[in-house]
């Protein structure tokens, strides 16, 4: 099928213009500015609409395990939800058991997201140092995947020792890998955990408290030391704290090689929403936790100025049932919230609408910086001739409210309840075919594919 979208206001990362786009086998195959309508067995008008190239969330949880049992969302449904909010390719998680040879994790990883509707990756998790690990950091790579994430806290379970996390970084280095890193000081967190709940002190707020500021900053300046000291390029995860964003902006000036990530709920939420009762406060339970004001700002600025590269979600939904496991103690609460459905539109009503962000930065925060990063660039996160057909032509006027009557994530509970947003994707094109019309979904029996990067 050869599909024309006429009268195209483009916009990329770098330039915003009218043309029409040509697009034939899953590729786009020509931008002109003149065309032969009748050569086309597809036309779809986008006069006043914007056309973007398809998101990419570069940190999702799907079918996550926990105590708690699995993330609500599943790669079919939770990829579901991402396409009809604009976003055509996933970045997701293998975490592997301890010993666990790390390509074998990942094969059975694949085999999980067999059913994702729209493209997808993964970055691999070392979370122990065994015989072969640098063998199987290199055979990772040769299967396609060039990130590694590593957990500076959970130290019970997932979580590296200072002396290992700098083995993994050199060896990462060793083979031009990228390492992204949950950034937070987990010895001092378990510590304030339990004293907060060996006093009776169990709320959700305790949550937040028992994870102060310092514990993300101290750990992302020490993993900036690491970064200048192994020669690893580094991108540190849901920065959360207005120091941390102070740390990364001065190693950037530095020359070394730092990137970083924000999710919406660290630019439109703070600490607030853990003062309440259970019912209301359980559903903010994720790390790192909520700030202040002051820091949501400075997110914001860090965006604007990009040193903050990307805006990812770390999709992880629970129902209410789960989270109330941990109604007497917040540190049973399962970490989690979803936003994946929504981060186009929340950044677009907020931030561009907000004049916080311009279109173009836009583009680059929620596809082209992460398609550059992660080494999907120009396949994905560009409209340029020769690149996937991902294609999203967004209306800039038409408004919706969130909530769980009508989100398509699989999950009870939506932390932008009743948040007003503007803007939406209009036609929504995998590959080359028009998934998404009027709010219709046409998958039929498509599947994504596994992006070798």
């Amino acid at each position: 099928m050869k599909i024309l979208i006429k009268h195209a206001r483009i916009v990329t990362s770098e330039k915003n213009f009218v043309s029409n786009i040509i697009i034939e086998k899953g590729i786009i195959v020509g931008i002109k500015d003149s065309v032969i309508e009748k050569d086309f067995d597809e036309i779809i008008d986008a006069t006043n609409n914007y056309v973007f190239p398809g998101g990419i969330d570069p940190h999702v949880h799907m079918h996550l395990p926990t105590s708690a049992g699995f993330s609500t969302d599943d790669f079919y449904s939770g990829s579901k939800a991402a396409l009809i909010g604009g976003t055509t390719t996933l970045i997701d998680f293998v975490t592997p058991r301890k010993e666990q040879n790390l390509v074998e994790a990942l094969k059975q990883r694949k085999k999980e997201a067999e059913s994702s509707v729209i493209d997808y990756s993964f970055h691999v998790s070392p979370v122990d140092w065994h015989n072969n690990i640098e063998n199987e950091i290199n055979e990772v790579i040769k299967n396609g995947v060039n990130s590694f994430k590593v957990y500076m806290a959970y130290k019970n379970s997932i979580g590296l020792s200072d002396e290992v996390l700098v083995k993994v970084m050199k060896s990462v280095a060793k083979v031009g890998g990228l390492l992204t890193v949950h950034a937070e000081d987990g010895d001092t967190i378990e510590k304030l955990r339990d004293e907060f709940a060996a006093k009776g002190k169990t709320s959700p707020m305790y949550h937040a408290l028992s994870r102060p500021n310092y514990t993300e900053a101290d750990a992302v300046k020490k993993i900036i030391e690491f970064s200048e000291k192994t020669s690893c390029k580094v991108y540190i995860v849901h920065v959360s704290t207005h120091e941390s964003v102070k740390y990364i902006k001065e190693a950037q000036t530095r020359g070394i090689h730092i990137y970083a990530e924000t999710c919406p709920q660290y630019l439109l939420f703070d600490d607030s929403k853990l003062n309440g009762a259970f019912s209301e406060t359980a559903k903010f339970v994720f790390s790192p936790p909520l700030r202040k004001k002051h820091d949501n700002t400075a997110l914001w600025n860090a965006l604007s100025e990009s040193v903050i590269q990307t805006v990812g979600t770390d999709h992880c939904p629970f129902n209410y049932e789960q989270k109330k496991t941990g109604e007497n103690d917040f540190r049973i609460i399962p970490g989690g919230a979803g936003g994946t459905e929504h981060r186009l539109s929340l950044l677009f009503t907020y931030g561009v609408l907000k004049n916080k962000i311009s279109l173009n930065q836009f583009v680059a925060l929620t596809s082209t910086n992460a398609a550059k990063i992660f080494g999907l660039y120009p396949q994905k996160g560009e409209i340029a001739v020769g690149s996937d057909a991902d294609i999203v032509i967004w209306n800039p006027e038409t408004e919706n409210r969130i909530s769980v009557l009508n989100h398509h994530q699989n999950c009870n509970l939506n932390i932008y309840e009743n948040f007003k947003t503007i803007g939406e994707p209009e036609v929504i094109i995998l590959k080359g075919r028009i998934v998404y019309k009027q709010k219709q979904l046409f998958l039929s029996n498509r599947n994504g594919q596994f992006l070798k990067r």
